[in-house]
Parts: C-alpha cells; structure tokens; sequence
C-alpha cells in the first residue's frame, strides 16, 4: 500500500500534497515538529484512519505526526516509517538520500523528482556548500518560491502517486 510522506518543516507545498492524495485516494502522514500546527491544514471531513478497517488500504485518510523541535527530527520520524510502496515530499537532500535508499521514491517542493542515479552527486554538492559557509563564504540560494514551480509540483506529485500504486498493483 502506498502512503504519503509530507516532511511539514517549510513545505509550502502541503495544500497540493493532500489535494493529490484526495483525489488518488492515497493515505497521507504530515509530520512536523511541536511548533507547527499540523491540523490546520485538514479539512474537518478528512477521515483520520482507514474508514473501512476490512481494507488494508481504507483509501484516503491523512494524520499527522508531532515531533520534537529538534532539527531534523521530522526527517528522522519518515525515515523510520517509509517502505519501499511510498512517496516522500521535501526540500531535504538528506532525507531524500535515505529515502531513495529504502526503495521509496522522493519529490522536492519545486516538483523535482529525486533519482538515485544522480543523488550522489547533490549531495556532494550540498556538503561542498555547507563546507564554504563554515568556512565564512556565501552561497546563492534558492530563487524565489513561484506558481510554475507549484504547478510542477503538482502535476509530478500525481505522476509519481500514480506509478508507486501502480508498481503495489493497487
């Protein structure tokens, strides 16, 4: 059975991710740490379990997940959780990497589709900046957070959703 991962810290994506898994009847965890809440972003008629307890699968139903304010504690809780059937969406390499690695497959906020081929070589890259930044150097940063970037997500999100429960056979 597929599920959704949402790592919630700074994900401005959230709305598109529960939409996605609405429609695709995918379950859905939104974890985030203490300072979030969570809620906010379900609807009061979001079943909170599997409706029919006969379904392994039960269709749409979305929790979530309160973890401590400790950085990346959220990553570490969808680490822990993720089978190889789901799909994860972060900003986090890191996370990506781990999750690529149980066989899952990852989605970043901007729509891109982490690969296992070329993961490697974004972390490099990650680590590669974080060394120039200790060492007092700069950085570009991301550009600007826009509604192309939205619809990409979107669109790559429900491709995605759709290949993990079709390679399930659900």
């Amino acid at each position: 059975m597929t599920r959704l991962y949402i790592d919630a810290d700074a994900c401005p994506v959230i709305r598109e991710s529960l939409s996605a898994a609405r429609v695709l009847r995918v379950p859905c965890v939104i974890a985030g740490n203490t300072t979030q809440n969570l809620e906010r972003h379900l609807r009061a008629s979001d079943p909170r379990e599997p409706r029919d307890p006969a379904r392994p699968d039960g269709g749409f139903w979305v929790s979530t997940v309160q973890v401590g304010v400790g950085a990346d504690s959220a990553d570490f809780e969808i680490a822990a959780a993720v089978n190889p059937d789901d799909v994860v969406v972060t900003q986090d390499i890191g996370l990506a990497d781990i999750v690529l690695g149980r066989g899952a497959r990852a989605i970043g906020v901007r729509g891109h589709v982490y690969n296992p081929l070329t993961i490697d070589s974004m972390m490099f890259i990650r680590h590669e900046e974080k060394r120039v930044r200790r060492a007092g150097g700069r950085t570009k940063g991301p550009a600007a957070f826009t509604s192309e970037d939205r619809r990409r997500f979107s669109r790559n999100l429900r491709q995605l959703l759709r290949e993990a429960r079709e390679s399930t056979g659900r």
